[in-house]
């Protein structure tokens, strides 16, 4: 029996919709990122990228356990002697909650050209609207 490999034009992709009240920062992007990569398809492969889409409403309803909120820090370069930029995650949940969920996703990604693809197809907004009904999103369910 040979073994199949799945080509680029042949993968279908979906559209799913989370929600993101309530949920847990980290289990919500690994679950999410696990989406992005394909895994949940019966012919994954990690060197072809079959993932689905995916649209995140209420990022700005996040949760986190711990002390995260004050100790959890953003860093950013601007390349500059002394251009080291630190925020915290309050900060960042009060003013970009969008970058916080992205940021979580891009990270569990792999590390490469592939990888940027993949978090293209992610797609976070901070309220309950999205411009993407056209495509007829499936909600998905995110046990978190």
């Amino acid at each position: 029996m040979k073994t199949y490999r799945v080509k680029p034009q042949e993968v279908e992709r979906k559209w799913f919709v989370v929600d993101a009240e309530g949920k847990v920062l980290g289990r919500l992007a690994s679950e999410i990122a696990k989406i992005l990569r394909g895994k949940h398809k019966p012919y994954y492969q990690p060197d072809v990228d079959c993932g689905d889409f995916v649209i995140v409403v209420n990022a700005e309803k996040i949760r986190v356990t711990g002390k995260k909120l004050d100790q959890k820090k953003y860093y950013r370069h601007s390349n500059y002697p002394g251009g080291l930029k630190e925020r915290s995650l309050k900060w960042m949940l009060e003013h970009k909650p969008e970058e916080v969920i992205r940021l979580a996703v891009k990270r569990m990604l792999p590390k490469n050209r592939l990888g940027h693809r993949m978090l293209k197809k992610l797609k976070v907004y901070r309220g309950p609207e999205h411009p993407h009904q056209a495509q007829k999103p499936e909600p998905l369910e995110v046990k978190a």
